[in-house]
């Protein structure tokens, strides 16, 4: 789960470089500045995965803030029970998959890197984490999403939030002709480039608790903003939420990360907090590693948003220069694409053998970083 790591590193980063909110260089630390960063949940579901990510901070004047620790060995052991072995993925991840996992234990992780280096995570209560009872979305010019949640047996008290979200957006021309080299076609709905998707996951650390309560109850949870006339919600947009339960010590460890890495600014913000860890270096006691290891079952809940739902949304798309240009076409193969300029395609053809080409960026919308593979879940 690389969407923390950011987090963490500039955590220790910051707590490392700043003090009172002005410079200095920072004297040579008694241990390697590689230091192992953790991030990850062991998921508690039934029928559901395992995955475990770990790297490495860099020093303080490398650009880099983390690097994928490879060749590492990462299992998961449940007290005074069985143990799972994670498999390596690209990027540092480690994965187990189809887990059903028992509540009622306990459980760690144990790494040893490729070094040889020996680290575990103190044994954990597994937290079942309760059903989001409802996403909603208000607008004040700007689009906020909101979550609300309840425990009817008052035991969860501690929550943090992840997202994931997909918008539908369009090129900038729509035209029914794609081109392969230089052979001119009429696209389908495989090989269409007017409409993609793009996908990206949250990087906030959203938190919440209802520990002043009297009832554990979650209203109106902000979750993400999205900015008006943003191009997410200029056509049809989905966010999926997903809900973790953590202990008392998780949700302190993740509001000193979040003072750490998000209120920082001004001399009345929350000062940086140094982080404490649930992870321990067996090799070497003294070096430190990041992270905080939690086990929670997971809830999720998607909702979508049409730009017809919006109000004063106007979204101008990309700007390019997708300025039309008239060319003559062969007139003994129209399906011959012979316009020099290879970065041009068709757009339309006139009468008489003529034909309008424009910028293929401007028809095509994989250029813009999203697939036009609709989702599985994405229902028109």
């Amino acid at each position: 789960m690389r969407r923390f790591e950011k987090y963490l590193l500039l955590g220790l980063l910051i707590y490392l470089a700043y003090s009172c909110k002005h410079t200095y260089d920072p004297p040579k630390l008694p241990f390697s500045t590689r230091i192992l960063v953790v991030s990850g949940l062991i998921n508690v579901g039934q029928d559901v995965p395992t995955s475990i990510s770990l790297s490495r901070a860099q020093s303080l004047s490398d650009t880099n803030l983390y690097t994928p620790e490879l060749g590492a060995s990462v299992s998961l052991e449940q007290q005074n029970g069985p143990t799972y072995i994670l498999q390596s993925q690209d990027g540092g991840n480690y994965l187990i998959d189809h887990l059903n996992l028992d509540p009622s234990y306990l459980y760690r992780l144990n790494i040893t890197t490729s070094d040889g280096v020996k680290y575990n995570s103190d044994f954990v209560p597994a937290k079942k984490a309760p059903a989001i009872d409802s996403l909603t979305w208000e607008q004040d010019k700007d689009v906020t999403i909101y979550v609300y949640t309840h425990d009817p047996t008052n035991s969860t008290i501690y929550y943090r939030w992840d997202y994931t979200e997909t918008w539908n957006y369009m090129s900038n021309i729509q035209t029914p002709w794609g081109i392969v080299g230089r052979h001119i076609f009429a696209k389908d709905s495989l090989t269409q480039t007017d409409s993609c998707w793009r996908t990206s996951n949250s990087t906030d650390i959203i938190l919440g608790s209802s520990q002043a309560l009297s009832n554990d109850v979650i209203s109106h949870q902000p979750v993400t903003t999205i900015p008006q006339n943003d191009e997410k919600i200029s056509k049809r947009y989905s966010i999926l939420v997903r809900q973790y339960a953590l202990t008392k010590d998780a949700y302190q460890f993740h509001q000193i990360l979040f003072r750490n890495t998000e209120q920082t600014g001004s001399l009345y913000d929350p000062q940086p907090s140094q982080l404490s860890t649930n992870l321990h270096c067996l090799t070497n006691p003294d070096q430190p590693v990041i992270g905080f290891v939690s086990a929670s079952s997971v809830e999720e809940k998607r909702i979508f948003i049409k730009h017809q739902q919006v109000n004063d949304w106007v979204y101008p798309g990309v700007t390019i220069d997708c300025t039309p240009v008239f060319t003559f076409q062969d007139p003994n193969d129209f399906t011959i694409f012979d316009y020099p300029d290879t970065t041009y395609g068709p757009y339309y053809f006139q009468s008489g053998g003529g034909m309008v080409v424009v910028k293929r960026s401007c028809t095509d919308c994989k250029y813009w970083g999203g697939t036009n593979v609709k989702p599985s879940f994405w229902n028109d």
